[in-house]
């Protein structure tokens, strides 16, 4: 019982003593410190990092805008880790903890969890070597394994993708196998149409010309004139012709959208007339009733 008196009465004179909390207060200032000027630093660093890469991709120099976007990202990530782990050991010799010890410790507890890591080491890996051969980039629109989307970050351990839908794949690194980009390359698409067998083919063939021709004045993501490829396919008494445009990477559909828009205005308003489903209706005598659908 006087034992524990004693003890008692020396935390409680150790805790009231004025050395004691002006340790606290010196601590706290400090440790206060630390973090206002971790968070100024990353703020500056990545600030810093989108200007000089913003300039990179408004210099005359032929840089890949993805690729630079890509970088950016990755140093940012960089610069909050290190000046972060920096505060940490920062805050601990502050607090009169022996950081040399706590190291010496981590590399070996590290040593031994690094057998068991070795998922994570192919992450890292594959992710340096994503970034380092620019198989994609930030902003590009791929297809890796059931993930398709947009793809918001690549880190070195793992790639963030953006669905359609706004769902939000995180892929391992690792576990990347076949990977499709559809952003490095001009698009294609082939725009299929459908008329009668009865149609005038030669007069729909030079309104659809005189049509595409005017297309690239108008649409800046087309490559080139659109071409008219012709008579694809005969089924009954309906003709599938196609035309055939090359865009920017992803601009396709917008284009495919209009093309098809303006030709059905253009044969209506020329009198070519176009395919369309039939449905055989019957009425109580038998007598078949045809009805375009």
């Amino acid at each position: 019982m006087e034992f524990n008196t004693k003890m008692l009465e020396r935390y409680y004179n150790k805790l009231t003593s004025e050395a004691f909390w002006e340790k606290v207060v010196d601590a706290t200032v400090e440790i206060a410190l630390i973090l206002i000027v971790s968070l100024i630093v990353v703020r500056l660093g990545k600030k810093f990092i989108n200007k000089v890469f913003l300039l990179r991709m408004r210099s005359p120099l032929n840089h890949s805008e993805r690729r630079q976007r890509t970088i950016a990202r990755l140093l940012q990530s960089v610069i909050s880790y290190v000046v972060y782990f920096s505060a940490i050991i920062a805050i601990l010799s502050s607090l009169n903890i022996k950081v040399a010890g706590l190291l010496a410790g981590a590399g070996i507890v590290g040593l031994a969890v690094g057998f068991g890591a070795q998922s994570l080491v192919k992450d890292v890996i594959t992710g340096f070597f994503i970034i380092f051969e620019d198989q994609f980039g930030v902003g590009d629109y791929i297809k890796i394994n059931a993930a398709e989307g947009t793809v918001v970050e690549i880190g070195l351990r793992t790639t963030k993708i953006k669905g359609a839908t706004g769902e939000q794949f995180i892929i391992p690194n690792g576990s990347i196998g076949e990977i499709i980009n559809y952003s490095v390359n001009n698009s294609k698409i082939f725009i299929d149409l459908q008329m009668t067998t009865d149609a005038n083919f030669e007069r729909a063939e030079a309104i659809i010309n005189k049509y595409l021709s005017t297309l690239p004045e108008v649409h800046e993501e087309l490559v080139a004139v659109p071409a008219f490829l012709g008579v694809q396919n005969v089924k009954g008494t309906e003709v599938t012709i196609r035309i055939a445009a090359e865009t920017l990477p992803q601009q396709q559909y917008g284009v495919a959208r209009t093309i098809r828009r303006d030709v059905t205005k253009l044969f209506e308003e020329n009198n070519i007339p176009m395919a369309y489903p039939n449905m055989m209706l019957y009425g109580n005598s038998g007598k078949e009733e045809r009805r375009n659908e």
